[in-house]
């Protein structure tokens, strides 16, 4: 600041670093203004998931690497135990989209509620059949108990589908389902024995694996679809914000693309290992577990929809009744694809889809 020869500033001079000082203090201001607007402007919503998985972590990544809030969202994940909580969430509006599988929308819609299947990220059987070691053959599990999270989630699905192909039935044969917890529950009562069997994941069948228990099916033996892994919403809130369910099937898709291009194999590895608190090697079998068992498009799947009604309407005649293609609402999925928003999401990550 210029000063006179006894050190003090001119009129002239304070008028100009008034007028600095206030500018800066404006700028100052419009940037927190701004900065605070920002972050008080994404939408927020929360994501419901009832199984924690290597396919799970697309979610995660979404947050974690951005993409909701390039859409505007902040989506809390959530983790709920078993399906009915899941549904019961979605019913009450605290919980806006559900990763669900297809048994629990199927069973839910049944009992009267409006729920919409508008994404299948996983219309494959993901489990592989894990028995105690003195269980060799599948007519072994004859009388035995099966470990489960709950009845009528897609680990439940997953052992129905099991028993049919191994040509065994859960009443005739006197197999018993336990809901013990979540999957690394299960697999600590198989290895104890207070259960005999039970349909798990990669990460956790690999322990089981290792110690020599029996492999009665691996979860790529099951070729028919099935919903393992949708994105599920009310009616009510789709037909409400429409925009907030595009936006975060954007975010899901882009995160999707991000999983599973190689480049980025060490950060999806180390979201695996913070989320499920497993170890690198069981991290990698995770990373595995989502390559080879999301869907690229995950258009929703009508196909794998008939085949879990075809499976509960013996158990529950309710679910005969539904009309499955009423449950399955494809068109923001296909409104992103026929514009060329996926294919783009991948190329953006040097995947090929082609």
């Amino acid at each position: 600041m210029a000063l006179t020869k006894s050190g003090v500033a001119t009129p002239e001079k304070e008028s100009t670093l008034r007028s600095k000082v206030i500018i800066f203090a404006a700028c100052f201001w419009v940037l927190l203004v701004s900065l605070s607007f920002s972050a008080t402007s994404l939408t927020r919503v929360v994501v419901g998931y009832a199984a924690i998985n290597g396919r799970i972590a697309p979610l995660w990544i979404a947050e974690e690497q951005g993409f909701n809030a390039k859409y505007g969202l902040q989506a809390q994940g959530v983790y709920v135990r078993g399906a009915p909580l899941l549904v019961g969430g979605l019913a009450s509006g605290d919980i806006q989209f559900g990763r669900s599988g297809g048994s629990a929308t199927l069973v839910a819609v049944g009992a009267g509620y409006d729920f919409k299947i508008v994404a299948t990220f996983s219309s494959r059987n993901s489990y592989d059949l894990i028995a105690r070691p003195n269980i060799k053959r599948p007519e072994d599990l004859r009388g035995k108990k099966i470990a489960l999270v709950s009845i009528g989630g897609t680990g439940w699905m997953g052992v129905l589908f099991w028993l049919e192909q191994l040509g065994l039935d859960q009443q005739r044969d006197q197999i018993h389902m336990q809901v013990l917890g979540n999957q690394a529950v299960q697999m600590q009562s198989v290895e104890s024995g207070i259960a005999d069997a039970a349909a798990l994941d990669g990460v956790y069948s690999k322990n089981l694996r290792q110690k020599g228990f029996t492999v009665l099916g691996e979860a790529g033996d099951l070729r028919q679809p099935i919903i393992g892994q949708a994105m599920v919403v009310p009616q009510s809130f789709l037909r409400q914000r429409p925009d907030v369910v595009e936006n975060y099937l954007k975010a899901e898709i882009e995160s999707l693309a991000f999983a599973v291009a190689p480049r980025n194999k060490p950060v999806v590895i180390q979201t695996i290992m913070k989320h499920l608190k497993v170890s690198v090697n069981d991290a990698e079998e995770g990373y595995q577990d989502l390559i080879r068992g999301v869907d690229r498009k995950p258009y929703p799947s009508l196909e794998g929809l008939r085949n879990v009604q075809r499976m509960l309407k013996p158990r529950n005649p309710k679910i005969g009744e539904v009309k499955t293609e009423d449950v399955i609402d494809a068109r923001i999925m296909r409104k992103l694809d026929e514009s060329g928003f996926i294919d783009r999401a991948y190329v953006a990550q040097g995947v090929s889809l082609k």
